[in-house]
């Protein structure tokens, strides 16, 4: 239908899935987190349902957690995300590939080098989910005894995007002339040396690669605290984020757009697709079953892990069978804390009833039958809660394949989904303007 909003879709694949049964659950395949064939089979089957991207979360540290947690996790295990999407880029055409990249334990210099590589080897697909890293475990493994603080995290952050963006402009569009019979390769009129003198970072540059495909890779952002909203807002191009419910997405989604209206940016110029488990049955009934059965594959042992991880502090020691006690502030990711104790308070759950469902997922789900789920899914893009989803698989193979070989085609005879990619890089898949180069005409 002409004019009619379109749906964007993204896939939440590193972990394959968040849930920690999804390994135990009868079929799925125990090792899919950790084994590439099992990987780029998935990926086709998200290319043939026209996804907009995949996406890798990625960790700098063995997860926090104890090791009665670890020793039932399938994340401790998996791949460095540039590998393995340089690899996944040559199994696949037009699907969009999302990594993690720390502006806390990295520098900018190899991020918009890995990126920019990544973009090229990809023909334009390329996106950068920046973090500043929740994980405290990260510090030891970079020579650093203490973790940055949370909102100075952020300015540093803002700091290494203005660097990263700045290199990628390093040279014009056509700054290479490869010109054989003068014998004149690069235009040194085209070459810009960025020079970056700021408070946290010194960088000279030029990047030694050539402008991205895309201009910039497509700029990803997760944060939802005060700090990760504003970062988000003046950078941002897609937001990845965690609204459980449809109230709270209108609010997060008036609240971003607003300060990009106040920044003076295009309002479609960024893309808020919230994190949403799904899960795909004949019946809904059925698909209540089948995610009680899912979440009886959590381990206590697991579910507490996660419990202290989104809390910022050990849980191990709180009564299983008692409320949630109070929490001081920590270090650690704000807004993850505040929706897991909101969640306790609202819903009167025991500790043990919390760890289950944070072990397994605690975030918005969509459970039923492909049409329940489009309805849903609808509701959300219509009334601008979202503008689509990061998709979440409860188990693989089956979860995934249900998801596209049942929900998509309901998209797509709704019509708020395409049924054809009609671009070939991930800035056209969403709609996105290619950056002008800030030192070029």
């Amino acid at each position: 239908m002409a004019g009619q909003r379109q749906l964007h879709l993204g896939a939440f694949m590193r972990p394959i899935s968040i849930h920690t049964g999804a390994w135990r659950y009868p079929g799925a395949f125990p090792d899919a987190n950790f084994n590439l064939s099992h990987i780029k089979r998935f990926i086709q089957t998200l290319e043939r349902g026209k996804f907009d991207a995949f996406f890798m979360a990625d960790h700098l540290a063995v997860l926090n957690m104890p090791i009665n947690a670890l020793k039932r996790s399938h994340t401790v295990t998996s791949f460095e995300p540039f590998t393995l999407l340089s690899a996944l880029s040559g199994a696949t055409e037009r699907i969009g590939l999302v990594a993690t990249a720390s502006t806390t334990f990295d520098e900018p210099y190899h991020i918009a080098r890995r990126f920019a590589s990544l973009d090229h080897i990809s023909g334009g697909r390329a996106g950068w989910n920046i973090v500043t890293t929740s994980n405290p475990d990260a510090a030891l493994n970079f020579g650093l005894d203490d973790h940055m603080e949370h909102d100075e995290r952020y300015r540093r952050a803002r700091e290494f995007y203005d660097v990263v963006t700045g290199l990628w402009d390093s040279f014009a569009d056509d700054a290479f002339v490869r010109d054989v019979e003068s014998g004149l390769y690069v235009d040194p009129q085209r070459m810009h040396v960025l020079n970056h003198k700021g408070k946290y970072l010194s960088v000279r540059g030029p990047l030694n690669i050539a402008r991205p495909v895309q201009g910039w890779p497509v700029i990803v952002q997760a944060g939802a605290s005060e700090a990760g909203r504003q970062l988000a807002a003046e950078t941002a191009e897609v937001i990845f984020g965690a609204s459980a419910n449809i109230a709270a997405g209108q609010q997060f989604y008036a609240d971003v757009k607003g300060r990009l209206d106040k920044l003076g940016r295009d309002r479609d110029h960024l893309k808020i697709l919230p994190g949403a488990f799904v899960l795909v049955a004949d019946s809904d009934e059925e698909a209540r079953e089948r995610l009680a059965l899912l979440d009886s594959r959590v381990h206590y042992d697991s579910g507490i892990a996660s419990l202290s991880i989104a809390l910022g502090h050990d849980a191990s020691g709180f009564d299983p069978d008692g409320p949630l006690p109070e929490i001081p502030e920590t270090n650690a990711s704000q807004s993850g804390r505040a929706r897991v104790v909101e969640a306790a308070r609202r819903d009167n759950l025991t500790v043990r009833q919390l760890a289950r469902r944070l072990g397994g997922y605690s975030g918005l789900k969509f459970i039923g039958t492909p049409k329940t789920i489009a309805d849903q899914m609808e509701e959300w893009l219509v009334s601008e809660a979202s503008d689509g989803f990061n998709i979440m698989f409860p188990y693989l193979p089956e979860g995934l394949d249900d998801f596209v070989n049942r929900v998509v085609p309901e998209l797509q005879r709704r019509g708020i989904f395409r049924r054809e990619y009609e671009g070939a890089t991930l800035r056209e898949h969403l709609g996105l303007p290619r950056p002008k180069n800030r030192f070029f005409s």
